[in-house]
């Protein structure tokens, strides 16, 4: 067979053990795998998922959740440990998976096998507790699981792949792994190296598109391990991780928990250090696993914990990879390697093609390996199951066109479950929990907002189930708050729990599960952020603004204005003994200079005696506008009753203490309002007769009345066999 241009490599056809379908793949299913690297390619600013230099990694915790008690514990990390849940195994590390412990078992087995197993129970919370703790004895009737710990310490990992990796892209991928888009990196450190690439030579005979020259030899040792090219001829018998440490936990699905890559058995067939074959993209991968071998060890030194990685050149053989050897190590898929390691796969192994596809396309084509499902054309694939079918077919040849993109810091939404071990039966059965699932809130929201303290949650949310029928829900708006606590989030959950399951003694119904959470989590706007600062002074049991003040969607304004008494015309507005909002009941006639508008700006000191810079003045009405509680000038102030109070920067409730920019921001929103009071008057001082009379066109047709049914479109080809989440 004459050589193929999948990598250059002379054509060496594989064991016949690995062919199962109808016919033999031909080499040119794998034709994209060493193509010809320009200048252009090199020196583009533009680094797209095609991009043939493109090198993606994926980082595995190795054992996360025991790594982590093991370190807050100050264990010796070759003792055998294992984290607890209830009666069952949530994570074993490697030691203890020599004794042949795995997830599977139970606690007592587990302690048979080995007599001098670490056993940690995963931190709980309990109702009266602020925050989890590692209680001795933990009760699942009164106790909810916590992942915090995790959490935190799975984001001090990520803060290393950036700080390691500034111009590098990383997208979280779970609480335990990370993907890495070393792409940009690895292009500024090759052109460092080899500086005459920078440049096109004046004799380059197609210029910016002229080939690249031949890469040098890459030596790949104290880089990982590389997947040989041509394996053995035997592969071990597949098998799968029984232990991944990022496993669900009590309302907490693992994201990525597929089923795990083999590992080999014993050392693979060594790679020749000095291949005739290398190309650009092995240069690339080597500068990215130097450059992931230094990140993983500063994860060892500073926090503790071993990692393992997969080096490809996307993030589907990169997630591969990252199990081909396991604990502590670094797997290099080179692109000449890609073919012999895909082929012999089990497709049913890879993402997506686990459930009813995969099942699907084994009975359709009686086939059961990637090898086996190659012989398949495209359009015999996409006329028996659709058009999307290409993702398949594109997969099954290594192909991945997804990128690696940092997702954002704010979380939408915060939830708290809990998988009730009995029933509810009882109305009051519900507040033990909702305080529980409140506690485990408060410490999530307070922690993402020591980092961003204009974080706020738009609605709290009350969901119950009842056994496998559908979910019941209430949502409130959760208003503002100056501080979160257990008791103001409770507060509003036990108000939820009351208008969703009632308050009798008994419920018609068994509650197996509740969940508290938060969502419509925003960014406050600047001005949002700093409203207390104009509210007037209030007394410690009163920090919550009422519902009627709440703040809204912090993640974008507001585009309606609320219709206020300005609007109306002043002839019919009626005269109120009281002030409404902070804002002052005045006569309305036409002759009263002062317009109901002017907030009230602290009684108790003289005008004369006020910061002007708290204030505007009128270009209409001639009037000085002021800010609520403007503060007093340098100096001193007499009040209405002959009290002197010092005045300063200071001020009352504080709003001296504001910059300039906050103030011009709340003078430009109360010059706003005070333009629309103006005009709202305007207006109705012309009467209806001087507005211009709208002209209604008749439509040029008919239109029905009756609202059209919208027909589900029922699902087709491959999306039918998604389940939907």
């Amino acid at each position: 067979m004459a050589s193929s241009s999948s990598g250059g490599l002379p054509a060496k056809p594989p064991s016949t053990s690995y062919w199962k379908g109808k016919a033999r793949a031909i080499e040119n299913d794998f034709d994209d795998l060493n193509p010809t690297i320009t200048y252009r390619h090199l020196l583009s600013s533009n680094l797209g998922v095609r991009d043939p230099l493109r090198v993606v990694a994926l980082c595995d915790s190795d054992a996360f959740y025991a790594a982590c008690e093991q370190v807050r514990l100050g264990v010796d990390p070759t003792l055998p440990l294992v984290v607890q849940q209830w009666d069952s195994l949530i994570a074993v590390n490697y030691p203890a998976r020599k004794y042949g412990i795995s997830r599977m078992d139970k606690i007592k087995d587990a302690k048979k096998r080995c007599p001098n197993l670490v056993v940690v129970h995963v931190a709980t919370y309990k109702e009266g507790e602020a925050e989890p703790g590692y209680w001795e004895n933990p009760d699942t009737r009164t106790h909810k699981v916590s992942l915090d710990h995790y959490r935190r310490e799975s984001m001090k990992i990520i803060q290393l792949f950036k700080e390691g990796l500034p111009n590098g892209e990383v997208e979280k991928a779970s609480i335990d792994e990370a993907f890495i888009d070393f792409t940009r990196p690895v292009r500024e450190e090759l052109l460092r190296r080899y500086p005459h690439l920078a440049s096109v030579p004046a004799d380059a005979p197609n210029g910016m598109d002229t080939p690249l020259p031949p890469p040098p030899p890459v030596s790949w040792e104290n880089k990982g391990t590389v997947v040989p090219v041509f394996p053995r001829k035997e592969r071990p018998e597949e098998k799968t991780d029984s232990s991944p440490s990022g496993d669900a936990i009590e309302g907490e699905p693992n994201v990525e928990g597929d089923s795990k890559t083999p590992e080999p058995e014993g050392e693979d067939d060594a790679v020749e250090q000095d291949d005739e074959n290398t190309t650009w993209h092995d240069v690339a991968l080597s500068i990215a696993a130097e450059l992931m071998m230094r990140i993983r060890e500063d994860i060892r030194t500073k926090l503790g914990y071993t990692t393992s990685a997969g080096l490809a050149r996307n993030k589907f053989l990169a997630k591969l990879t990252a199990s081909y050897k396991k604990p502590m190590n670094q797997t290099i898929l080179r692109n000449a390697a890609i073919p012999n390691y895909l082929r012999p796969m089990p497709f049913q192994k890879i993402r997506f093609l686990g459930g009813k596809l995969g099942k699907a396309l084994a009975e359709e084509y009686d086939v059961s390996t990637v090898s086996d499902l190659l012989t398949i054309s495209l359009e015999e694939m996409q006329r028996k199951f659709g058009e999307n079918s290409i993702w398949v077919y594109e997969i099954l040849r290594g192909i991945d066109r997804t990128e690696v993109k940092e997702k954002s810091a704010v979380n939408k939404s915060m939830l708290a479950s809990k998988n009730l071990p009995q029933p509810i039966t009882k109305a009051a059965e519900g507040y033990h929990w909702i305080r529980v699932l409140a506690a485990e809130l408060a410490l999530r929201l307070n922690e993402a907002r020591d980092s961003n303290p204009a974080l706020w949650p738009k609605t709290i949310v009350l969901h119950i189930h009842r056994g496998y029928e559908t979910m019941r829900s209430k949502q409130t708006p959760f208003p503002f708050t100056r501080s979160v606590t257990v008791d103001v989030i409770a507060s509003f959950g036990d108000k939820l729990w009351k208008e969703l399951v009632g308050t009798a003694g008994s419920t018609p119904f068994k509650i197996t599960n509740v969940q508290l959470s938060f969502s419509g989590i925003g960014t406050m706007e600047a001005g949002q952020r700093t409203i207390e600062g104009f509210l007037s002074a209030r007394t410690a049991c009163d920090e919550q603004i009422p519902s009627g003040a709440a703040i809204g969607d912090f993640s974008k304004p507001s585009s309606k204005r609320a219709i206020s008494d300005d609007s109306i015309s002043p002839s019919k507005r009626q005269r109120s003994d009281s002030s409404i909002d902070g804002f002052e009941e005045v006569d309305n006639s036409p002759r009263k200079t002062k317009d109901r508008h002017t907030p009230v700006s602290n009684p108790k000191l003289a005008e004369h005696t006020r910061d002007e810079r708290y204030s505007f003045l009128c270009d209409k009405c001639r009037q000085r506008i002021w800010l609520p509680n403007a503060p007093a000038r340098s100096g001193a102030a007499d009040d209405a009753d002959g009290t002197t109070h010092a005045g300063g920067a200071e001020g009352p409730a504080g709003i001296g203490t504001l910059d300039d920019a906050i103030r011009e921001d709340a003078l430009s929103a109360l010059r706003l309002e005070h333009a629309d009071f103006h005009y709202a008057e305007e207006l109705a001082a012309a009467g209806d007769v001087e507005l211009p009379k709208r002209v209604i066109r008749p439509a040029d047709r008919p239109t029905s009345t009756a609202k059209k049914r919208q027909k589900k479109v029922a699902e087709q080809g491959i999306a039918k066999f998604f389940s939907k989440r």
